[in-house]
């Protein structure tokens, strides 16, 4: 239900920008912006692990983002991100003692590189030439793909589903001057995916079921252009 009530509203958000885009008369602004950001994403994550139980690590990851911004009217805005990320993960506490192991053992899973392009409708409060710190809100969605998997020396392979998930958003920017300033953004991702683990080498027939909520939290600062 969190989901469909969270869809709507982003579906809305998008609704009012072309309504707003069409009514809007005024050209004297700057329709497009660039930002280069660095991020920290920081995994919130949780799993539902089958046969060997326990829960899900995930490691937080610093690294370059590139964003772009278009305002359809002074308040309404559509903004696409673009970064890519690794993340080690393992297991927490999984009970392998069915193959000669330890009843609490952290399982080694490797790395794998996510890529999450994210679109959001944003609100910017504060469109007036003279107003240098301008916040605005966003939501919307994104399409998580999982690639560069590394099983890692543990088990044979590991499948990770690509997935759609939600975004919500909040940030400022603080102008220079007409075309510079500086931004400060928070995101969060609602992010979930079924991964199935191979571990055929450690018993026959053994394959590893899981359902893993990622939501990460996306904190980023950097510099922006506007023109």
């Amino acid at each position: 239900m969190k989901k469909i009530v969270f869809a709507l509203f982003a579906m809305s958000l998008l609704m009012t920008t072309v309504s707003q885009a069409q009514e809007e008369k005024s050209s004297d602004f700057k329709k497009w912006q660039v930002r280069l950001r660095g991020i920290g994403v920081m995994p919130n994550e949780s799993a539902k692990i089958g046969i060997i139980g326990g829960d899900v690590s995930i490691s937080n990851a610093i690294v370059p983002e590139l964003d772009f911004t278009y305002f359809f009217t002074k308040n309404f805005a559509a903004e696409l991100i673009l970064g890519t990320t690794k993340h080690d993960v393992h297991t927490v506490g999984s009970d392998i003692s069915a193959i000669g192991g330890p009843t609490s053992f952290d399982v080694d899973l490797g790395s794998v590189m996510l890529l999450p392009p994210t679109l959001t409708a944003q609100y910017h409060f504060f469109p007036l030439k003279e107003k240098k710190f301008k916040p605005y809100v966003g939501a919307g969605i994104n399409y998580t793909l999982f690639y560069n998997v590394k099983e890692g020396d543990v088990v044979k392979d590991i499948e990770y589903d690509n997935a759609i998930g939600f975004a919500a958003q909040i940030g400022f920017d603080v102008m220079f001057d007409d075309t510079f300033f500086v931004n400060f953004d928070v995101k969060r991702l609602f992010l979930k995916t079924d991964v199935t683990v191979d571990a055929t080498n450690l018993a026959a027939g053994l394959v590893i079921p899981a359902e893993v909520e990622i939501n990460p939290w996306i904190v980023g600062i950097g510099f922006g252009m506007k023109f």
